[in-house]
């Protein structure tokens, strides 16, 4: 039975190291939890520890070479495709090839010249005698934290091929999950733009036309309020169109570069969270992304402080990024996860008492998955519950503005046919 080295914290806030027995990371990790102690690196006696990174031959090649796999305008390669090729190489692993094989095999099918170049380079430095997780981990832009760091877990314990199933699952879960968001938000973008082609095309060609005829018909006498208002916004958008343009432009650009602010962002997802409906799928949308992939790399033998590190990192709204900071910090004095948890208030009482039970059974990581498969169930229906509510309000909103002008339009002709009879 293989030994593993392992760096832990007990019940007094106290660091110990020592050494146990154990058939895998995943098990060691699950004893060290019945000793009392709350493992933070666990890895194969022997072998290099989780967090070091060694410089080995090779170490030159792979940075000249990422300048040229990295390179290039745009991603590299698109996460969908990175999914699909994580889940062919562990089909390739599982089925006894050898890693070094296995990337030749990849390599050899790859369409895309730019991931290709990448995958070369990182075979050259596995044949070099690097490991797979140093030579993925010269490719920041293509392999980020959360997938080097799961593969480096996986080597350690010896289980790669398990881990790359897990991965990809993972990952596709994710895609799936952030494709149901887009696609209730390509409905409402959709109408918007019609409402505004409508509108503009009444404003530009339409309006025009009917001024005329007034001008005509009625030899200069006063129009109604509405009338004027639609023919007066109709002159100001054709005389200043190239300003209107100009203007809409640079607002665009200056409410991108005000959310890059610490301002912009924090107050961006304050209002993501906190705003009716859209706040309720964003919080679900976080909590589903932030278990699924804290679980994902527990289960995967990834320390834990290192495991919520990686999950603050890849969280996209700022509220919770701090409230794992906060976590982190009080789990690293010795605390539960459950308890610093509870204070926080991004996360749902369900959600922390799941967690507290994970922790008293030793199962963690299966806790925070189920929490995450129930939170992509609630994600479908917030995005039916917003697609229901977003449809009758854009159909209202537009037939409002093109009653509007369409009335304005005709209460002058009203006039006009009153003076005839």
């Amino acid at each position: 039975m293989p030994k593993f080295k392992y760096t832990a914290i007990d019940s007094n806030g106290k660091q110990k190291t020592g050494t146990v027995d154990s058939d895998s990371v995943e098990s060691a990790n699950a004893k060290l939890t019945g000793m009392g102690l709350m493992p933070t690196q666990v890895f194969v006696a022997g072998s290099a520890d989780a967090n070091t990174k060694t410089k080995k031959p090779g170490s030159k090649k792979s940075k000249k070479g990422t300048k040229k796999g990295a390179g290039g305008f745009g991603k590299v390669i698109k996460p969908q495709g990175l999914a699909i090729f994580t889940r062919q190489l562990a089909t390739l692993l599982e089925a006894g090839l050898p890693l070094l094989r296995s990337l030749e095999v990849m390599i050899r099918q790859e369409r895309n010249l730019r991931f290709r170049s990448v995958l070369e380079q990182v075979a050259d430095q596995v044949k070099s005698g690097n490991s797979f997780s140093d030579g993925l981990a010269q490719f920041p832009k293509v392999f980020d934290r959360l997938y080097v760091n799961m593969i480096r877990a996986g080597e350690a314990g010896g289980v790669l091929a398990v881990v790359l199933s897990r991965l990809a699952t993972f990952m596709e879960k994710a895609q799936r999950t952030k494709g149901k968001v887009q696609s209730a938000m390509i409905y409402p973008i959709v109408v918007v733009g019609v409402a505004v082609s409508i509108v503009a095309l009444l404003m530009v060609v339409v309006v025009p036309k009917f001024q005329s005829i007034f001008d005509d018909m009625l030899d200069g006498a006063a129009l109604p309020g509405p009338t004027q208002f639609v023919i007066n916004v109709s002159n100001g958008i054709r005389e200043n169109i190239a300003v209107s343009i100009a203007l809409l432009v640079v607002l665009f650009f200056a409410f991108k570069f005000f959310l890059k602010t610490s301002l912009g962002r924090s107050l961006f997802d304050w209002l993501s969270i906190n705003t009716p409906k859209v706040g309720d799928l964003v919080r679900k949308v976080n909590i589903a992304r932030i278990t699924r992939t804290f679980g994902t790399l527990l289960s995967s033998g990834v320390p834990i402080l290192e495991a919520i590190t990686i999950t603050k990192d890849i969280s996209n709204n700022g509220n919770y990024a701090n409230a794992l900071s906060r976590i982190h910090d009080h789990v690293r004095d010795g605390q539960t996860l459950a308890a610093p948890m509870e204070r926080e208030k991004v996360f749902p009482n369900m959600v922390t008492s799941m967690i507290d039970v994970g922790e008293e059974t030793g199962a963690l990581a299966e806790m925070l998955n189920r929490v995450a498969d129930n939170y992509d169930e609630d994600v479908d229906n917030a995005v039916g519950g917003i697609t229901s509510i977003i449809e009758p309000v854009m159909i209202v909103f537009l037939a409002v503005v093109v009653g509007f002008i369409v009335i304005a339009l005709f209460l002058p002709i009203i006039e006009i046919i009153k003076q005839l009879s």
